[in-house]
């Protein structure tokens, strides 16, 4: 059942982002940290490589390495994918190469997390 639940945990993830990535978001708050939105999109895909990361080792069984690969590979490419969605279906929103970096970056910093934690516990 846990198993079950963190697959779909990762999938409403998912959809939570490439809906919150294409809708128009005049109605939402302007965050004023410098910075803020970028920030956020780090947070964003270092979450979601974590979440397939899970996803794939615990519900599918797959080795930790080809997990950690995949993980951060879905999320890169997602991410991109999203941004080029973003210039080409909307009017309001575009691509920000920024953007892709602040993704990218969070997804590597995932990678590195998901790796120490990795490496503490078969030292534990």
């Amino acid at each position: 059942m846990l198993k079950r639940g963190v697959f779909v945990a990762t999938i409403v993830y998912t959809i939570f982002i490439i809906v919150a990535s294409l809708i128009k978001l005049d109605n939402f708050p302007k965050v004023e940290i410098s910075f803020g939105d970028k920030i956020f999109h780090f947070l964003t895909y270092a979450v979601l490589t974590v979440s397939w990361f899970f996803s794939f080792s615990f519900t599918f069984k797959v080795k930790i390495k080809k997990a950690l690969l995949s993980a951060v590979l879905l999320s890169v490419i997602f991410g991109i994918i999203l941004e080029v969605l973003q210039d080409s279906l909307t009017v309001y929103r575009a691509l920000d190469i920024y953007d892709v970096f602040a993704n990218t970056l969070g997804a590597l910093a995932a990678l590195v997390i998901l790796m120490k934690a990795k490496s503490l516990h078969v030292k534990n």
